[in-house]
C-alpha cells in the first residue's frame, strides 16, 4: 500500500503536475469558448478561464511546499486549493444549468455592447443576419451591418428572389453557445473533483514525518 512519507510526496508532486495540465485545458477551452462565439457575453465562461490560471500559480505553490515539505506552504495551498474546488465546481455547476433562455439573454447582451465591425465578422462567419430578427434601417439606425453580401452567399445556390434571405444570428448561433457552456461545464466539473483530491492528500502528507529529517525539526 502506497501510505509512505516518500509515495505521498511523489504523488503530490504528481498531481500539482497533472494541474498544470488541466489549467491549461481549461484556459484552451475557455479561449475557445468566447471566440467561437464571439459577440456572446460568457462571465461564467469567464471564470473558468480564470479558474484555470489561477490553478497554474496554485500548482507551483504546491510544488513548492511538496518538495521541500514546507509546513506553511502545504498549509496555505491546501487552504487555497479547497477554495478554488468550491468556485470552480459552482461555475462548472453554473455552466451545465443554464438554460436556453439564459443563453439567448447573455447574447442578446454581447451583441449590444460590440461595435458594426465584430458584428459584421459574425455575419460574415455563420452566414447570418441581424441578432433575431431583420429590423427595417430607419435613417441608418439598424443594429448591424448591411446584409447584402451575405444575402447573396446565402442564396447562391437558389433561385433568386426577394424572399430569399438568411436566417438571423441567434439561430446559427444557438447549437454554438450551448456547446460551448456544456464543454466548459463538464471540463470544469470533472477536474474540480481533482482538486478535492489534492486537499486530501496534503492533509495527509503534511502530518507525515520525514525519515531524513531531524525529528526535532518537525512542527
Amino acid at each position: 500500500m502506497c501510505g509512505g512519507f516518500t509515495c505521498s510526496k511523489n504523488a503530490l508532486i504528481a498531481l500539482n503536475i497533472l494541474y498544470v495540465v488541466v489549467a491549461s485545458i481549461l484556459i484552451s477551452v475557455a479561449v475557445y469558448a468566447e471566440t467561437s462565439s464571439l459577440v456572446t457575453n460568457l462571465p461564467i465562461v469567464g471564470g473558468i478561464l480564470a479558474c484555470g490560471v489561477f490553478l497554474i500559480l496554485i500548482s507551483l505553490l504546491g510544488l513548492a511546499g511538496a518538495v521541500k515539505h514546507h509546513q506553511v506552504m502545504l498549509f496555505f495551498y491546501m487552504v487555497i486549493l479547497f477554495l478554488l474546488f468550491l468556485v470552480q465546481f459552482s461555475v462548472a455547476c453554473a455552466c451545465l444549468a443554464v438554460n436556453s433562455d439564459q443563453q439567448e439573454m447573455l447574447a442578446q447582451q454581447g451583441w449590444n455592447k460590440v461595435n458594426m465591425d465584430v458584428k459584421e465578422q459574425v455575419q460574415e462567419r455563420f452566414q447570418c443576419c441581424g441578432f433575431q430578427n431583420r429590423l427595417i434601417p430607419v435613417n441608418g439606425s439598424a443594429d448591424y451591418p448591411s446584409c447584402d453580401l451575405v444575402d447573396r452567399n446565402c442564396c447562391m445556390n437558389m433561385e433568386i428572389s426577394q424572399n430569399c434571405q438568411c436566417e438571423p444570428c441567434m439561430e446559427e448561433l444557438k447549437e454554438t453557445i450551448d456547446y460551448a457552456f456544456k464543454l466548459c461545464g463538464g471540463i470544469g466539473l470533472f477536474f474540480s473533483f481533482t482538486e478535492f483530491l489534492g486537499v486530501w492528500l496534503t492533509v495527509r502528507y503534511r502530518n507525515q514525518k520525514d525519515p531524513r529529517a531531524n525529528p526535532s525539526a518537525f512542527l
